[in-house]
């Protein structure tokens, strides 16, 4: 998917076409955003600026979970229970920053940016 630079494809005051002074670079291409859902493991990949590279989640089976004393530990994802970024991810089931999961140790608060970060973080809730 592309997408038009900024500044690049404009017209002039005088409603003729101002032609681009460059091309695209690499690190100005887009994709379509990750969702990250519930289900076997699978990660995505991408290039990043000085030949960085960057992992997102794609699907999340485990979630690392860290209860209040601080112990963590590696459990199966349930399902999404509520999701503060958007009411249309808790029936789709979108692992976001901030999202309530059901978890085999409890009810859990997504504490990652799984589609950053690559990996599902999250810290046991207060309440059971």
């Amino acid at each position: 998917m592309t997408r038009s630079i900024e500044n690049l494809t404009k017209r002039k005051p005088t409603g003729g076409r101002s032609r681009p002074s460059r091309g695209r670079l690499a690190s100005e291409r887009d994709g379509y955003a990750i969702e990250p859902l519930v289900g076997k493991g699978a990660t995505r990949s991408s290039r990043l600026r000085g030949g960085a590279v960057s992992t997102g989640v794609v699907l999340s089976e485990f979630a690392n979970v860290s209860d209040p004393s601080g112990k963590t530990t590696k459990t199966k994802i349930l399902r999404v229970k509520k999701s503060p970024a958007n009411r249309d991810y808790e029936r789709r089931g979108v692992i976001t920053k901030g999202a309530l999961i059901e978890t085999e140790a409890g009810e859990a608060v997504v504490s990652s940016r799984p589609t950053d970060d690559g990996v599902v973080n999250a810290v046991l809730s207060a309440k059971k």
